[in-house]
């Protein structure tokens, strides 16, 4: 039986752990075979925020911390390939999307850093490594961001149904797949995940807001949330795209400073009110009706999910389970995708969502001999 096995490797903004996917192209449609989620251990989580942050001594701990998450991602790939009981020798490549540190595509000489080096993934697994998808969008003049339109319009655009593609990481990304002629479009609405996680995290010592159960125990203050609504990203045309650079603690706080007197689940609930209106928001002027398909850890929260569905009363809003692929593991096989065509000398990146001056083949190889 002819296979085409790659395996995409994805690490969001929320930092919660590595999604590892083994995935079959032979049929010109990816196949998931195999699934793996690579904890992040605590010291490094802890690391890796603090380069997240602009600090003394980063290029320092921005060389160890390459090093450590590429063999935190190797780690990924042979606990997969065990798991799925396949030899690394019929993996064609892996697509790693590494951990971003840094995006900041808008600065007169804009950037873009992912770190786990590919190398290092390369040498431990044996298997060639693509990785470094972004910053040839940027050489072109986009941002770098988002990456999966390509991908969902390739997957999930239907012939006369306007459909939405969200995705809810620690950033929230929307694809807008028009039915007919029209451009696909897509970008980064604003926080997805990660300023409920934080508030979350400082204030309860969990992870996350599970199921959007302490948010629901709360009551949104408007006031607050018309405050967060004025951040001059949300005003943005696109192309655009985010990250924790712009919606973090640090930034949070300041926010709350005259706050002081709402109950920790008031806030909660109005964290969790601003993700799901700055989503409504742009996926209304982007279409008022249609079909809305979640993937991202979003989609396993029922409180944003029935929030959202309120907000946009013109939409069908179901997770991409609808659609066939598992919500979780829908960003790493998009990096499986744009390992494969990256293997098969393929564009993978959307002029009209980045802003690029052109098409082009995303990444780079390094293989492991």
């Amino acid at each position: 039986m002819n296979t085409a096995y790659y395996i995409g490797l994805m690490s969001g903004t929320s930092m919660d752990g590595i999604d590892a996917v083994l995935v079959d192209f032979a049929s010109g449609k990816p196949e998931l075979i195999e699934r793996h989620t690579q904890i992040i251990p605590s010291h490094l989580f802890k690391g890796l925020q603090r380069l997240c942050q602009s600090s003394h001594d980063e290029i320092n701990r921005q060389g160890r911390l390459d090093r450590s998450v590429g063999q935190l991602f190797a780690a990924a790939v042979n606990n997969l390939l065990e798991k799925a009981n396949i030899a690394k020798e019929e993996i064609i490549a892996i697509g790693s999307h590494g951990q971003t540190v840094r995006h900041m595509p808008n600065l007169e000489v804009g950037f873009t850093l992912q770190i786990g080096d590919p190398n290092t993934i390369a040498i431990e697994t044996g298997i060639d490594v693509i990785a470094d998808f972004r910053r040839k969008d940027i050489a072109l003049g986009g941002q770098g961001a988002p990456l999966v339109p390509a991908f969902h319009q390739q997957l999930f655009s239907k012939t006369d149904t306007d459909r939405m593609i969200l995705n809810i990481g620690g950033i929230a990304n929307v694809t807008y797949l028009p039915g007919g002629n029209q451009q696909v479009l897509g970008f980064d609405t604003g926080p997805g995940n990660t300023l409920i996680d934080a508030w979350c995290q400082q204030v309860k010592g969990e992870p996350y807001d599970k199921d959007g159960a302490w948010a629901e125990e709360g009551t949104t203050n408007e006031a607050l949330l018309q405050q967060l609504l004025n951040h001059p990203y949300f005003s943005l045309d696109y192309p655009k795209s985010t990250g924790r650079e712009l919606f973090n603690q640090a930034w949070l706080e300041q926010q709350m400073a005259a706050y002081g007197q709402l109950s920790e689940e008031d806030i909660q609930s109005t964290l969790l009110d601003l993700t799901c209106h700055t989503i409504a928001n742009d996926i209304k002027k982007l279409c008022p009706r249609g079909e809305l398909f979640v993937c991202g850890g979003g989609a396993f929260n029922g409180a944003m999910m029935k929030r959202l569905s309120k907000l946009l009363p013109g939409y069908q809003v179901e997770t991409t389970l609808a659609l066939g692929m598992a919500p979780q593991w829908v960003e790493a096989i998009a990096f499986a995708w744009l390992a494969m065509r990256h293997d098969k000398g393929l564009p993978a990146n959307l002029p009209a969502v980045t802003g690029a001056s052109r098409e082009a083949v995303l990444g780079a190889r390094f293989p492991a001999a």
